[in-house]
C-alpha cells in the first residue's frame, strides 16, 4: 500500500510522457500533415514572405520528415501483412 503511494505519482507522469511523445510523433510524422506544411511553405515562398533560404532549409527539413514518415507506414503497413 505504502509503495504504490509513492511510486503512484511516477508511474502517472510516465504514462503521460508516453501519450506526449505519441502525439508529438503523430503530428511530426503525420502525412497530411507534412503535405499541408509543405503547401503552406510553397505559398509563403511564392507570396515572398520567406526567402529562398529559408524556403530550401525548411523544404528539406520536411521532405526529410516526409520520407522517414512514409518508410514508417510502409513498415507498419508490412507488419500488418505477415499475420
Amino acid at each position: 500500500m505504502i509503495f504504490k503511494l509513492f511510486t503512484s505519482p511516477f508511474s502517472l507522469i510516465k504514462k503521460v510522457g508516453e501519450h506526449v511523445k505519441e502525439e508529438v510523433d503523430k503530428e511530426f510524422y503525420d502525412i497530411e500533415h507534412i503535405q499541408q506544411k509543405l503547401i503552406h511553405l510553397q505559398m509563403m515562398y511564392e507570396l515572398e514572405e520567406v526567402s529562398e533560404e529559408v524556403y530550401k532549409e525548411q523544404e528539406e527539413e520536411l521532405l526529410q520528415r516526409y520520407e522517414t514518415a512514409k518508410r514508417l507506414e510502409m513498415e507498419e503497413w508490412q507488419e500488418l501483412t505477415k499475420r
